[in-house]
């Protein structure tokens, strides 16, 4: 059994095997994929409350004196 590894891109369904393992597989062969998702940016939440603060009744600011 021979492995190999490599990166690629699907376009339209189709998975393309770079040249240099071409010549190393035969007709029948085994694919498992693994997903890499890309990384999500992560979220800033005092960003996120500043921009939907919490509306509150009778609110009184804190003042310094």
């Amino acid at each position: 059994m021979v492995t190999v590894q490599f990166k690629t891109k699907i376009k339209n369904g189709v998975i393309t095997i770079p040249k240099k393992y071409q010549n190393k597989l035969s007709e029948s062969v085994r694919v498992i994929l693994r997903v890499e998702n890309k990384k999500k940016s992560s979220i800033n939440y005092l960003d996120l409350l500043m921009a939907n603060p919490i509306k509150v009744e009778n609110f009184n600011f804190l003042t310094r004196g």
